[in-house]
């Protein structure tokens, strides 16, 4: 076999059948795709970003990240997988080490999830999933990191659902601590408007009213509650893929739909409610 040049070192040639097996062994341990999934479903930013990857790569990256976000609310573990699947060939993109955090953090592996979402934020310099790091901090079982990361200059720059999702994770890490005090004092957010309802309005205003309630105003947590149904029956279904504002107080509003707040693609503003049981999702979307 002959020999190529490789900076100083020789090289040797590939061999068209390592490359070969290679991918079998990698078919072979990854879970199966769709017959109906083509990898052209994803959004036009995350196709910009797999043109970076060959004519082998692309396709199976793309197709695998298309998994993940079918698969992530229904059978999260599988959709790690996935994710998991996409990284041993794309993995140096940002899309990909999103997918790999955000299908982590479903599946309730939250180490996982926070080294990803990490290189991710290093990468690609976007700050959306602070509220899932912060989230991951609590799974841990480090609450005091939550409320640390919620108080940097990075956080306080959040506005909209990112903010009001940071603020439900923030206020579940102060009740952690027992410190109901401050875990009410943290949902306090321009966000929690009891009059419009946005897509993570209904939950919101649930978790503000059992604040309320752990602190003894029950009459005022009532409120919200009611308010909290009226928001999920104004919202209606699909409202959190494509959420309007609706004013209850029909007083005209200038304000943007949480879509344009957010910007696109899945896996914005992941942060999850308020409470020490039960409130840390471990099924999500990417």
């Amino acid at each position: 076999m002959h020999e190529e040049s490789y900076g100083d070192r020789p090289r040797p040639a590939r061999n068209p059948r390592d490359l070969r097996r290679s991918n079998s062994d990698d078919r072979m341990r990854s879970p199966e795709i769709d017959e109906d999934v083509t990898g052209k479903e994803l959004d036009r930013a995350a196709l910009l970003q797999l043109r970076t990857l060959d004519d082998t790569n692309r396709p199976w990256v793309a197709k695998h990240l298309v998994m993940a976000g079918r698969l992530v609310d229904i059978a999260p573990e599988i959709a790690f997988q996935h994710a998991l699947a996409a990284s041993r060939r794309g993995g140096r993109l940002g899309i990909v080490r999103e997918a790999v955090g955000l299908t982590a953090y479903a599946a309730g592996d939250f180490a996982e999830a926070l080294r990803e979402l990490r290189t991710y934020r290093r990468i690609s310099g976007d700050q959306t999933h602070l509220p899932v790091l912060a989230d991951c901090e609590r799974g841990l079982g480090r609450p005091e990191k939550a409320i640390e990361l919620s108080q940097s200059e990075e956080v306080a720059a959040l506005t909209g659902p990112v903010r009001a999702e940071m603020a439900m994770v923030v206020s579940g890490a102060y009740s952690d601590l027992g410190d109901h005090a401050s875990a009410l004092s943290a949902l306090e957010v321009p966000e929690l408007d009891i009059n419009r309802a946005f897509s993570f309005s209904p939950r919101l205003f649930t978790a503000y009213a059992a604040s309320l309630e752990t602190v003894g105003r029950e009459e005022e947590a009532q409120r919200w509650r009611e308010q909290a149904f009226a928001a999920e029956r104004a919202l209606g279904s699909g409202a959190f893929e494509d959420p309007e504002i609706f004013d209850f107080d029909d007083e005209p509003a200038d304000l943007p739909k949480v879509k344009d707040v957010l910007g696109h693609g899945k896996g914005r503003g992941q942060g999850r409610e308020q409470g020490r049981d039960g409130d840390r999702r471990r099924g999500g979307r990417p």
